[in-house]
C-alpha cells in the first residue's frame, strides 16, 4: 500500500473521530444544561407556605430539605382566646337547660297518647253507626216530653168530647197535627244526625292531629332549649376559624407562589429544550463537516502518486515525498533541486 493511501486513510479516520467527538460533546453539554434547567424548575415549583400574623392569630410552617411541609401550626391571639373562654363558660348552663327540656318529653308523649286514644274511639264507628247513635240519643232525650205532650193532648181532647171527631182523611185533628209536627222534627233530627256523624269523624281526626302537635311540641321544646348551646358553640367555632385565617393565608400564598414557579420553570424548560436541540443539531452538523472534510482530504491524498526513484520530482512538493532509498523526507521550496531532510 502506498504512502498516499495510508495518509488518506489516517486523515479520513481522524476526520470521522473528531466529527463524532464534536457531536457527542454537544449532546453531553446539552444534557447537562437540560438537567440544570430541570433542577431550577423543580426548585422554582416547590410548595413553600408563608407564616402570616393577623389580629386574630399567627401561623408557622416547617419544611424538610426537600421542600416538603413537615408541620403546620397556628395560634389564636389573646383576644380570641379570652372570648373563647368566656363563651365556653356558658356551656354548663345551656346544656343543663337542654337536659331539663329533655326530661319533660315523657309528659308530652303521655298527653299525645291520650289524644290518640280519644281519636281512635271517635273513629271506631262507621258514619251510619254514628248517625244511629245520634238519633237514639236524641229520641231518648225527647221521649219524656213526647209522653207529656201526648197525655196533655189526650186529656184536652177527650175531656172536651172531641175524641171521636174526624173531619178529614187524617183522622182526629189534634192527633193529626201532633203526628205531623213529630214527623217534621224527626226529619230535622235525621239531617242533624248526618251532620253530627261528620262532625264526630272530623273531631276524631282532629284529636290525632292535636296529639301529633303535642308530641311535636315536646321535641320542639328540646330543640329550642338546645339552641343557646348550639349558638354558643357556633360562635366559638367562628372565633377558631378567625384564628385559622393566617394558616389559610399562608397556604394560599405558598400555593400561588408554587404555581407561578411551576409556570416559570415550564417556560424556562421549554426554551432550554429548544436551545439544546439547536445546540445538538449544530454539533452534529459541525461533526459531520469535520468527518466529511477528513474523508475528502484522505481521498484526495490517497489518489496522488509520489516518486519512488532517486529524483526529487513529485506530484505535490512541500507535502510528503519519498527518497530514492525509500525514507520519508520533507520537500523544500519549489525549484531548489535539493534541501531534503531525511
Amino acid at each position: 500500500m502506498g504512502i498516499g493511501s495510508i495518509a488518506g486513510g489516517l486523515l479520513g479516520a481522524a476526520g470521522s473521530y473528531f466529527g463524532a467527538k464534536r457531536a457527542a460533546d454537544a449532546a453531553r453539554d446539552a444534557g447537562i444544561r437540560q438537567m440544570q434547567a430541570a433542577e431550577w424548575a423543580r426548585e422554582a415549583a416547590k410548595f413553600t407556605p408563608v407564616g402570616i400574623t393577623t389580629r386574630f392569630g399567627q401561623s408557622a410552617f416547617k419544611t424538610d430539605p426537600y421542600g416538603r411541609v413537615t408541620s403546620a401550626t397556628y395560634e389564636a391571639s389573646p383576644e380570641i382566646q379570652r372570648l373563647q373562654e368566656q363563651i365556653s363558660g356558658l356551656y354548663g348552663g345551656s346544656l343543663a337547660q337542654a337536659g331539663r327540656a329533655a326530661a319533660m318529653q315523657p309528659q308530652f308523649e303521655q298527653a299525645a297518647q291520650g289524644l290518640f286514644g280519644l281519636g281512635r274511639q271517635y273513629l271506631a264507628q262507621s258514619p251510619e253507626e254514628a248517625r244511629q247513635q245520634y238519633m237514639s240519643e236524641q229520641m231518648a232525650a225527647l221521649r219524656p216530653y213526647d209522653i207529656e205532650e201526648e197525655q196533655r193532648l189526650a186529656s184536652s181532647v177527650f175531656g172536651r168530647g172531641r175524641g171521636g171527631l174526624n173531619l178529614s182523611v187524617g183522622g182526629q185533628p189534634e192527633l193529626q197535627a201532633l203526628s205531623e209536627a213529630r214527623n217534621r222534627r224527626n226529619l230535622q233530627l235525621a239531617a242533624a244526625a248526618d251532620q253530627a256523624a261528620q262532625q264526630r269523624i272530623g273531631f276524631g281526626a282532629g284529636l290525632f292531629g292535636t296529639g301529633a302537635q303535642t308530641l311535636g311540641a315536646g321535641y320542639g321544646t328540646q330543640v329550642a332549649a338546645l339552641q343557646p348551646f348550639q349558638t354558643q358553640f357556633a360562635t366559638v367555632q367562628g372565633l377558631e376559624q378567625a384564628a385559622q385565617q393566617p394558616l389559610q393565608l399562608g397556604l394560599g400564598i405558598g400555593e400561588t407562589a408554587s404555581a407561578a414557579g411551576a409556570r416559570a420553570g415550564g417556560l424556562y424548560g421549554s426554551g432550554m429544550e429548544a436551545a439544546n436541540q439547536n445546540f445538538v443539531l449544530q454539533g452534529g452538523l459541525r461533526g459531520g463537516a469535520l468527518a466529511g472534510l477528513g474523508k475528502g482530504l484522505g481521498g484526495m491524498i490517497g489518489g496522488m502518486s509520489f516518486p519512488t526513484g532517486g529524483g526529487n520530482t513529485g506530484a505535490m512538493p512541500g507535502i510528503f515525498g519519498q527518497t530514492a532509498y525509500g525514507t520519508p523526507y520533507q520537500y523544500g521550496a519549489r525549484g531548489t533541486g535539493g534541501g531534503y531532510s531525511t
